[in-house]
């Protein structure tokens, strides 16, 4: 095994911490997350039970115009499809008037199914560890403190191997242009990169967000896989319009990630959508 970054992201007791906080938003983007915070108050008023920043920008990693700003909405029942609507439409809105983000990401949810045992090590785990308070009350202290465990890593990641027939329909699908295929390349390497690192997670007893640091841990545990992980970080971070490399993701590293995963922390369980 080559070298191991020590853990990270845990404390004294070896429990995940919150990774960001309102305090580490650099300057250049404290309007676009003052405006959608008085924005999503304005439109779902007494509806919204709480409000949440994720991502880069309340990690204080964010690029001008690079980095997207990623958001997340608890509502107090489950939303409509107007109320998706509305939220797509906010998102947009954002986007088009702040240049110092590239892109707005929204994600709308009940907070009955936040909170509900189902979500317990996904939903409610990334919210209480990877979201960052905006508005409302925290949802956190309705959920329990989390450790990098099997289950946690199950129920995260582990339903690789239900998304990649849906990703080549995706990569099938798409227009022929190195500018359609980046946005697939970024994503699907994103996501690729994230489900290494947490295969390994139980074993390293730590978190990081950064997809980098994400590829040496996994690395250090996989060394015949660790070139193409750190190449697929890079993607993440950098992506290319190369047809090549999204066939290399379902052909080859994502069916081997997959089979591994469900080797070592079974598969995830179903969820309704």
């Amino acid at each position: 095994m080559t070298a191991l970054p020590a853990p990270t992201g845990v404390d004294s007791r070896g429990r995940l911490v919150r990774e960001g906080s309102l305090a580490r938003v650099q300057d250049a983007f404290r309007p676009v997350v003052a405006a959608a915070r008085d924005r999503i108050a304005d439109l779902f008023g007494s509806r919204l039970h709480s409000a949440y920043l994720y991502g880069s920008v309340p990690r204080g990693t964010a690029r001008v115009g690079r980095s997207d700003l990623d958001l997340l909405l608890a509502l107090r029942e489950e939303p409509a499809g107007a109320d998706r609507d509305a939220v797509r439409e906010l998102a947009e809105a954002l986007d088009r008037e702040f240049r110092q983000i590239d892109g707005v990401g929204a994600l709308l949810y009940g907070r009955d199914r936040l909170l509900s045992e189902r979500e317990r090590h996904d939903l409610g785990w990334f919210v209480a560890c990877l979201c960052t308070p905006l508005l409302g009350d925290d949802l956190a202290g309705r959920l329990p403190r989390y450790r990098p465990g099997s289950l946690l890593a199950r129920e995260t990641n582990g339903d690789l191997a239900r998304l990649l027939p849906r990703w080549r329909e995706r990569i099938e699908g798409a227009q022929d242009t190195e500018e359609a295929r980046r946005p697939l390349v970024r994503f699907m390497s994103r996501h690729l990169v994230r489900t290494g690192f947490t295969l390994v997670m139980p074993r390293w007893q730590g978190w990081t967000s950064d997809l980098r640091e994400m590829a040496e841990v996994f690395g250090a545990y996989y060394p015949q896989r660790a070139a193409h992980l750190r190449s697929a970080a890079g993607h993440g971070c950098e992506p290319v319009g190369d047809p090549d490399v999204l066939r290399s993701y379902v052909d080859d590293l994502g069916p081997w990630l997959a089979a591994e995963y469900t080797r070592v922390h079974g598969v995830k369980s179903p969820r309704p959508d």
